[in-house]
């Protein structure tokens, strides 16, 4: 398989220059708004697979090359053949989405930063990873680890859990069903637990957005 040379990044900001298009031109023909095109150029973020196509046939360059691999740039090139695919690009992968704090009060990023391979087979598409921030998760989680998560709103007493509180501070925590409610509990002992009656979840709101699946650790 080919290997990544080159960031996202540099890659687009080349396309760009290559086919002379600006922000506001790539913008109006990709639909991508131009904040989301500049977090892309920053390194702030990494395109979803929809508009990695879209950028790519708007730039007319391959999309694999876009994603920074050492294929060609052209997508009509001879070469092009029996090189990774798209398709093969996302297969043993899973978006990570910024960081969860491992705590309260942390404002959730919903921006791709980059794709984390997996070791297992997704069942469906609803995975995704997060950083694990803060020490109320440890020993299990520590400051760092990045958590692989399955996207749903449903659990089971006791599973781990991202949880989104006021809209858009997203925790980790264990979580048990209690009879007017859920109660977050926090592996360290240090944390205080909370609990929510069914009325609060509505109007605060909280909810449950992911069970989280595996602890992924790079070993360098």
């Amino acid at each position: 398989m080919s290997e990544v040379i080159e960031s996202f990044a540099n890659r687009l900001d080349k396309a760009m220059k290559h086919r002379n298009i600006k922000s506001v031109e790539l913008h109006e023909k990709t639909g991508i708004s131009e904040s989301l095109i500049s977090k892309y150029l920053s390194g702030n973020a990494t395109a979803r697979q929809g508009k990695l196509v879209s950028l790519s046939n708007t730039l007319d360059v391959n999309p694999v090359w876009l994603m920074g691999y050492d294929v060609p740039m052209e997508k009509t090139s001879d070469e092009l053949k029996g090189s990774i695919s798209l398709e093969e690009l996302y297969k043993d992968t899973v978006p990570l989405l910024g960081i969860v704090k491992a705590g309260y009060n942390y404002l959730a990023n919903e921006n791709i930063l980059e794709y984390i391979p997996i070791d297992f087979k997704k069942d469906d598409e609803n995975y995704y990873a997060l950083k694990v921030k803060g020490d109320s998760m440890e020993t299990t989680f520590s400051d760092g680890d990045t958590v692989i998560v399955h996207k749903q709103d449903t659990f089971n007493s006791g599973n781990i859990c991202i949880v989104l509180i006021n809209g858009n501070e997203a925790t980790i925590k264990k979580v048990y069903k209690i009879e007017n409610g859920i109660e977050l509990v926090a592996l360290n002992p240090s944390f205080e637990d909370k609990k929510y009656s069914f009325e609060e979840m509505k109007k605060i709101p909280i909810q449950i957005i992911g069970v989280v699946k595996r602890l992924y650790k790079e070993i360098n």
